[in-house]
Protein backbone atom coordinates (compact mmCIF):
# COMPACT_ATOMS: atom_id res chain seq x y z
CA UNK A 1 0.00 0.00 0.00
CA UNK A 2 2.73 1.95 1.27
CA UNK A 3 4.37 1.55 -2.61
CA UNK A 4 0.87 3.03 -4.13
CA UNK A 5 1.09 6.28 -2.28
CA UNK A 6 4.71 6.90 -2.97
CA UNK A 7 3.97 6.00 -6.95
CA UNK A 8 0.52 8.50 -6.85
CA UNK A 9 3.35 11.31 -5.35
CA UNK A 10 6.10 10.98 -7.58
CA UNK A 11 3.76 11.11 -10.80
CA UNK A 12 2.44 13.71 -9.18
CA UNK A 13 5.43 15.67 -8.84
CA UNK A 14 6.98 14.85 -12.43
CA UNK A 15 3.31 15.51 -14.17
CA UNK A 16 3.58 19.24 -11.91
CA UNK A 17 6.98 19.94 -13.44
CA UNK A 18 6.30 19.32 -17.39
CA UNK A 19 3.19 21.24 -16.76
CA UNK A 20 5.76 24.32 -15.67
CA UNK A 21 8.11 23.62 -18.80
CA UNK A 22 4.83 23.74 -20.90
CA UNK A 23 3.64 26.88 -19.91
CA UNK A 24 7.07 28.33 -20.45
CA UNK A 25 7.30 27.11 -23.91
CA UNK A 26 4.08 28.47 -24.21
CA UNK A 27 4.65 31.97 -23.30
CA UNK A 28 8.21 31.56 -24.86
CA UNK A 29 6.01 30.87 -28.47
CA UNK A 30 3.67 34.06 -27.61
CA UNK A 31 5.87 36.23 -27.62
CA UNK A 32 8.15 35.25 -30.94
CA UNK A 33 4.43 35.15 -32.36
CA UNK A 34 3.74 38.38 -31.05
CA UNK A 35 7.19 39.63 -32.21
CA UNK A 36 6.61 38.74 -35.42
CA UNK A 37 3.29 40.55 -36.03
CA UNK A 38 4.53 43.38 -34.76
CA UNK A 39 7.40 43.12 -37.65
CA UNK A 40 4.57 42.47 -40.63
CA UNK A 41 2.92 45.65 -39.20
CA UNK A 42 6.30 47.77 -39.33
CA UNK A 43 6.75 46.10 -42.58
CA UNK A 44 3.52 47.40 -44.18
CA UNK A 45 4.44 51.06 -42.87
CA UNK A 46 7.79 50.97 -44.04
CA UNK A 47 6.44 49.76 -47.53
CA UNK A 48 3.52 52.71 -47.46
CA UNK A 49 5.99 55.32 -46.73
CA UNK A 50 8.36 53.88 -49.50
CA UNK A 51 5.08 54.18 -51.73
CA UNK A 52 4.03 58.04 -50.80
CA UNK A 53 7.89 58.92 -51.31
CA UNK A 54 7.79 57.24 -54.98
CA UNK A 55 4.47 59.17 -55.35
CA UNK A 56 5.55 62.72 -54.37
CA UNK A 57 8.58 62.11 -56.69
CA UNK A 58 6.61 61.41 -59.88
CA UNK A 59 4.82 64.82 -59.00
CA UNK A 60 7.75 66.28 -59.01
CA UNK A 61 9.01 64.92 -62.06
CA UNK A 62 5.55 65.99 -63.86
CA UNK A 63 6.11 69.70 -62.44
CA UNK A 64 9.63 69.83 -63.86
CA UNK A 65 8.35 69.57 -67.57
CA UNK A 66 8.60 72.25 -69.97
CA UNK A 67 6.53 73.15 -72.85
CA UNK A 68 7.99 74.89 -75.68
CA UNK A 69 5.83 76.50 -78.11
CA UNK A 70 7.39 78.11 -81.58
CA UNK A 71 5.90 80.36 -83.52
CA UNK A 72 6.07 80.83 -87.49
CA UNK A 73 6.87 84.79 -87.10
CA UNK A 74 9.80 86.15 -88.25
CA UNK A 75 11.14 85.48 -84.67
CA UNK A 76 10.80 82.43 -82.55
CA UNK A 77 10.06 83.14 -78.88
CA UNK A 78 10.13 79.97 -76.26
CA UNK A 79 7.44 79.83 -73.27
CA UNK A 80 7.83 78.03 -70.24
CA UNK A 81 4.43 76.70 -68.96
CA UNK A 82 5.26 75.35 -64.77
CA UNK A 83 2.39 74.69 -63.01
CA UNK A 84 2.09 76.00 -59.60
CA UNK A 85 2.65 72.85 -57.18
CA UNK A 86 1.23 71.72 -53.87
CA UNK A 87 2.36 74.03 -50.61
CA UNK A 88 4.38 71.86 -48.10
CA UNK A 89 1.91 72.58 -45.76
CA UNK A 90 -0.64 70.12 -47.86
CA UNK A 91 1.72 67.59 -48.89
CA UNK A 92 2.38 67.46 -44.82
CA UNK A 93 -1.20 67.07 -44.56
CA UNK A 94 -2.58 64.50 -46.92
CA UNK A 95 0.96 62.46 -46.28
CA UNK A 96 0.61 62.65 -42.43
CA UNK A 97 -2.95 61.71 -43.30
CA UNK A 98 -2.37 58.52 -44.95
CA UNK A 99 0.42 57.30 -42.37
CA UNK A 100 -1.51 58.29 -39.69
CA UNK A 101 -4.40 56.50 -40.78
CA UNK A 102 -3.03 53.31 -41.29
CA UNK A 103 -0.99 53.58 -38.25
CA UNK A 104 -4.37 54.09 -36.60
CA UNK A 105 -5.57 51.15 -37.95
CA UNK A 106 -2.93 48.67 -37.25
CA UNK A 107 -2.70 49.87 -33.24
CA UNK A 108 -5.89 50.67 -32.31
CA UNK A 109 -8.57 47.46 -31.58
CA UNK A 110 -11.44 49.55 -33.07
CA UNK A 111 -9.88 50.29 -36.88
CA UNK A 112 -12.38 52.27 -38.07
CA UNK A 113 -11.44 54.92 -35.41
CA UNK A 114 -8.53 54.07 -34.61
CA UNK A 115 -7.71 55.19 -38.46
CA UNK A 116 -9.95 58.33 -38.18
CA UNK A 117 -8.46 59.60 -35.02
CA UNK A 118 -5.12 58.04 -36.72
CA UNK A 119 -5.68 60.35 -40.24
CA UNK A 120 -6.89 63.48 -38.41
CA UNK A 121 -3.50 63.37 -36.16
CA UNK A 122 -1.27 62.67 -39.01
CA UNK A 123 -3.04 65.53 -41.08
CA UNK A 124 -2.55 68.27 -38.17
CA UNK A 125 1.27 67.25 -37.44
CA UNK A 126 2.03 67.06 -41.25
CA UNK A 127 0.39 70.12 -42.11
CA UNK A 128 2.16 71.93 -39.50
CA UNK A 129 5.40 70.43 -40.49
CA UNK A 130 4.86 71.50 -43.64
CA UNK A 131 3.75 74.77 -42.81
CA UNK A 132 6.82 75.07 -41.05
CA UNK A 133 9.30 74.14 -44.13
CA UNK A 134 7.33 76.41 -46.18
CA UNK A 135 8.43 79.33 -43.96
CA UNK A 136 12.25 78.47 -43.61
CA UNK A 137 12.12 78.17 -47.62
CA UNK A 138 10.92 81.60 -48.12
CA UNK A 139 13.83 82.93 -46.01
Amino acid sequence: MKILYFIATALVLVSCRDQGKMNVQNAKQESIDSMKVEIDKQRIIDSMQIEMVKVEDAKIETQKKVVVVNQQTATTSTTTAKKKGWSGAAKGAVIGAGVGAVTGAIISKKKGEGAIIGGLAGAGLGAGTGAIIDGSKKE
